[in-house]
């Protein structure tokens, strides 16, 4: 559904991201995660199309992100980790004008169910400046969600929630990977990662260091002594002093 192939960004003799590639197939929860400045923000922005790669391609659903943007990104929804929202329009209206750009018919019946999962209902009349950081932030995912796309791709889902929003954004995300959807998540919180992700794909430095599920990423002989813990495994492959890519699941 999502497939990344020999990407390379470059920002004047700048390279943030250096032939990079992997695919998210239908199902597939894959955390993308590596340091700052490792080249993920990039990845996501070449991902959904906001920058153009400098070489390689990235297509959604078989339809090329640059070539045939429109067709590729009627099949995405991109929640950014930084809400963007219209001052003078309430939550409900978003959700309505979010309907009528994808063109979405039943969208008070969709709008009532993602209101209800996101615990947005009783702020559905609410303007921006009446909304929380957290609010926020669920109202912008709900847009993203409504007209129901095969690729996903959040960015630090959880910023700004409480431990109550935290629970319930996870069960989203992860209901959205187990009704066949291709998600992307790209988050510090390693815990969330290890906890949802059924792959995990590490960038360092604008190269792929590791890719694979988390069992297949303990059992590698450069991260012995990191066992099945994440964090460690995280800290072990970044900490190396080459980048030579390796994957798990066999994607070079």
């Amino acid at each position: 559904m999502i497939s990344v192939s020999h990407l390379t960004k470059r920002y004047g003799q700048l390279t943030a991201v250096d032939d990079f590639s992997f695919d998210v197939q239908p199902g597939e929860i894959v955390g993308l995660i590596g340091p700052n400045g490792a080249g993920k923000t990039s990845t996501l922005r070449c991902i959904v199309g906001i920058q153009r790669p400098t070489s390689g391609t990235v297509t959604i659903g078989g339809h090329d992100i640059v070539d045939d943007a429109v067709e590729a990104k009627r099949r995405l929804a991109f929640m950014a980790d930084e809400p963007h929202l219209f001052e003078y329009l309430t939550v409900a209206e978003h959700l309505q004008l979010t309907a009528r750009l994808y063109g979405v018919g039943d969208v008070d019946a969709r709008a009532a169910l993602l209101l209800d999962e996101l615990e947005l209902s009783d702020k559905k009349n609410a303007l921006p400046n009446e909304l929380s950081r957290g609010m926020k932030q669920k109202v912008a995912i709900a847009c993203g969600l409504l007209h129901e796309p095969p690729a996903l791709l959040f960015d630090e889902p959880l910023t700004g929630l409480d431990p109550r929003g935290i629970r319930r954004m996870r069960d989203t995300i992860v209901a959205r990977g187990t009704s066949g959807g291709a998600v992307i998540v790209s988050s510090h919180m390693l815990h969330l990662v290890q906890e949802i992700c059924t792959r995990v794909v590490i960038i360092d430095r604008g190269k792929k260091v590791a890719d694979g599920t988390i069992a297949e990423l303990a059992s590698q002989a450069r991260m012995a002594g990191a066992g099945s813990n994440l964090e460690q495994i995280f800290l072990q492959v970044t900490a190396r002093g080459d980048v030579a890519v390796r994957s798990g699941s066999g994607d070079a």
